[in-house]
């Protein structure tokens, strides 16, 4: 606390001591860093970081100031207010989260912006998609392996799509849904020698949409969620213009759960280590901060 009080006091910042000082502190000591800065100096660090820094470097760092789960529910909160939907984020948090987590962010959610998270998702989406996320938000999964229905669940998939004129999608939408990542894994490994494809590929060929989006994101969690989540940091910067709110929910939201995971298959599956891949699309303190985050060039 005393460190960031002096990078902060008097004329201009010292960037770079609050960048390297938070960025090597965990979420928790942040926040107890938080309180000793109040009861030493009588102000709050996150509202004196905002008037001493600006742009995304001050996004990213107040993001870090945010309790974890305060910032899954404040993502939610800013995707579903005002006018139009950011489908991307909440495709992109529920299914990669525990159930436990999911509880918690619902319960944050409501005691932060004073409404239920259900309730502002159903008024923001509709159909077999609005469907999926609710059951999703219930973070209750079924746990463990039945043997006995793993055939029976790889055969009512099929028959729900590939094998029908039209898409049931009622059947995907319970049994990604509700199942447990293990079983899941099994049931898809006995769809592709049921159906000779793969569940995504069936997927792809009989949804659109947000609907399409959010099976194949559950999909891809169930198969790594690392793999899903080096997917989206690939996309969030190869493209024209990078998209730093992904780029920085990702960087923030995973540096202390499979960052080292997520990097390891970044390199896997794209050639390229997501160190280097950050350095050339980013710049400034915004880009250190997100450098140091990453940890490491693999």
């Amino acid at each position: 606390a005393e460190i960031l009080h002096r990078a902060m006091k008097g004329i201009g910042t010292d960037e770079d001591a609050v960048l390297m000082l938070l960025t090597a502190r965990s979420n928790d000591q942040r926040q107890e860093i938080k309180a000793a800065y109040k009861k030493a100096y009588g102000k709050d660090l996150v509202s004196a970081l905002k008037s001493e820094l600006g742009g995304l470097f001050e996004s990213l760092i107040v993001a870090l100031m945010t309790p974890t789960v305060s910032y899954d529910a404040s993502q939610l909160h800013k995707a579903l207010k005002g006018a139009g939907t950011d489908d991307d984020v909440l495709i992109e948090i529920l299914p990669s989260r525990t159930g436990e987590h999911v509880q918690e962010i619902v319960k944050v959610y409501k005691k932060e912006f004073g409404g239920k998270l259900e309730k502002d998702i159903c008024s923001d989406t509709s159909g077999h998609y609005q469907r999926l996320l609710v059951i999703l938000l219930q973070g209750s999964r079924e746990e463990g392996i039945d043997e006995e229905n793993i055939e029976k669940d790889s055969k009512d998939l099929y028959a729900a799509g590939e094998d029908k004129f039209g898409t049931d999608e009622e059947t995907f939408i319970t049994i990604l849904g509700n199942r447990s990542a293990e079983h899941l894994r099994r049931v898809f490994d006995a769809y592709r020698k049921l159906s000779g494809s793969d569940i995504e590929d069936s997927i792809k060929g009989e949804t659109t949409g947000n609907l399409e989006n959010l099976m194949l994101a559950v999909v891809k969690c169930v198969k790594s969620i690392p793999e899903f989540f080096a997917e989206r940091l690939y996309k969030s910067m190869r493209r024209a213009g990078t998209d730093d709110d992904t780029l920085m929910r990702i960087m923030v939201s995973r540096s202390e759960v499979d960052m080292l995971d997520i990097r390891a298959s970044f390199k896997k599956m794209y050639g390229v280590s997501l160190y280097t891949t950050i350095q050339e699309d980013t710049a400034g303190d915004y880009q250190k901060a997100l450098l140091y985050l990453c940890g490491g060039n693999d």
